[in-house]
């Protein structure tokens, strides 16, 4: 069942890809056609949509190696880089599409309202399809991206009803106004992403974490005295990984840091964490990295 499931889910985004692959190439065409900057504004977020789709399916595909002796982790941590690599393509793609669109405020051109009309059917076509598909996903990348390809069918309403007022109102500022909003929604959310990229990059806390809460919690635990040489970092924001010292008093015998090291595992089975290593020393030992 888990084999189906993982095909059905990666089948799933695979459809979802090459349909949002297929359709940002017709929009940079129709884009330039219709000589709309709103829709080459939903060009590039789409793009970045391909990007993160073909991104999950590959990495969902690669996952299934497991870890090996040069990434012992596997290649979940190849998703960080995946999702830099996009946050920097989408904040000059972003930039570019700013300068156009102030650009056509300053010397407003008439886009071919028809064809936006067209085009932004077909996009609320695709893009609702694909959100349909990946919405009875279990797996968290389905869930994500079918949020997303949901906000892009939003996206289109808005194309749709711009186009519409400019098939009766000549109001050629109408488009790059919808461009300048589509753009800074988009970089809105790609700074915030990149931000959190970056934390993880440099192996921050993941959020929702509480590392105080966990470490009061440990040295409540009986002959646990103290703690160093505490860890806590994430994968790629998924997979959270734990490890720590813990220096132990009052051992009278094995089996009492036996006993301590389940307490202790217990309670970080309480945390959303994928690894958690638990390093036990005796009074008497000496921690070289203490």
């Amino acid at each position: 069942m888990g084999h189906d499931h993982h095909h059905h889910s990666g089948r799933n985004l695979s459809i979802a890809f090459f349909l949002n692959l297929a359709f940002t190439v017709l929009e940079l065409i129709g884009g330039l056609l219709s000589n709309s900057v709103a829709i080459l504004s939903d060009a590039l977020h789409d793009l970045g949509d391909s990007f993160s789709l073909g991104l999950a399916w590959y990495l969902g595909r690669k996952s299934e190696q497991g870890p090996t002796d040069t990434y012992t982790f596997g290649y979940r941590r190849f998703s960080l880089l995946g999702a830099l690599v996009n946050s920097l393509v989408l904040i000059g793609g972003s930039v570019y599409i700013v300068y156009e669109a102030v650009g056509r405020l300053l010397n407003p051109q008439m886009p071919d309202a028809a064809s936006m009309v067209a085009f932004a059917v077909v996009g609320v076509a695709v893009n609702g399809y694909a959100a349909w598909k990946l919405s009875t996903g279990k797996t968290l990348n389905e869930r994500v991206v079918s949020w997303h390809l949901l906000e892009d069918v939003l996206g289109w309403v808005a194309v749709l009803i711009v186009a519409i007022v400019l098939l009766f109102k000549d109001i050629p500022y109408l488009d790059p106004a919808l461009s300048l909003l589509i753009t800074i929604y988009i970089l809105y959310n790609v700074l915030h992403r990149l931000r959190d990229t970056l934390h993880l990059f440099l192996q921050g806390v993941p959020e929702g974490i509480p590392t105080a809460e966990i470490r009061q919690r440990i040295l409540a635990v009986p002959h646990v005295r103290s703690m160093h040489h505490t860890h806590v970092w994430s994968l790629e924001g998924e997979h959270h990984v734990y490890s720590t010292h813990i220096r132990l008093y009052d051992i009278q015998d094995f089996s009492q840091v036996l006993e301590t090291k389940r307490l202790v595992k217990d309670i970080l089975r309480e945390y959303p964490f994928s690894h958690y290593t638990i390093e036990t020393e005796l009074e008497e030992e000496t921690c070289e990295l203490a």
